[in-house]
């Protein structure tokens, strides 16, 4: 029975946030930590951004990986399951009646302002889940490091609008993290030998 009540309140949750959550993957960043480290409990704060690196750095929309994550902790396979589907639905269900009637969608003016007003929510939503981030981010030096030149590289590139690819930056960052551990690994085993 708490199988079937874990995969419902799995299901509608991710129905919920897939319906009322625009922006893709980034703006659901923020619902998604309130919903699941701070309301339900079901994740640690340090298991959320886990589950972000690596639904960021895996093919795929973030939205679809996170619920697949998050789905699969809390309840394995059927959980994955259910927490997917739920969270594709709505987008699912919303373009295929867009589609429909596309040509008429398309000239109503009242359309494009809601657009207009819903990227200034996005924008809000992207920026909430940043600073969230980094406010619960351990403040060792090599992550403050890190956060910095990513930073100055984001502002660079948007200034001069330089095109880089994300994989870059992950790759460059999985590299400097493996870089780091057989370091401190390297200074672990120094130090035991004196």
């Amino acid at each position: 029975m708490k199988i079937k009540n874990n995969l419902l309140n799995l299901f509608l949750t991710f129905l919920k946030i897939g319906a009322f959550t625009f922006g893709g993957g980034y703006a659901m960043i923020a619902v998604l930590e309130r919903e699941f480290v701070e309301n339900k409990k079901w994740l640690s704060h340090d298991e959320f951004l886990e589950i972000v690196a690596i639904a960021e750095s895996t093919p795929g929309p973030i939205a679809i990986n996170s619920a697949t994550y998050i789905g699969y902790k809390v309840s394995k396979f059927w959980g994955s399951f259910f927490s997917t589907l739920a969270v594709v639905l709505p987008s699912f269900v919303i373009i295929y009646l867009i589609s429909l009637f596309f040509d008429a969608f398309l000239t109503a003016e009242y359309v494009g302002y809601a657009f207009k007003g819903i990227q200034v929510g996005v924008i809000y939503l992207i920026t909430t889940a940043g600073l969230n981030m980094f406010k619960k981010m351990k403040k060792s030096a090599f992550n403050i490091i890190i956060f910095a030149a990513a930073m100055v590289l984001l502002i660079a590139n948007t200034l001069f609008a330089v095109k880089v690819s994300s994989i870059l930056f992950i790759l460059a960052g999985a590299l400097i993290g493996i870089f780091a551990y057989l370091i401190k690994k390297a200074n672990k085993k120094e130090g035991k030998q004196k």
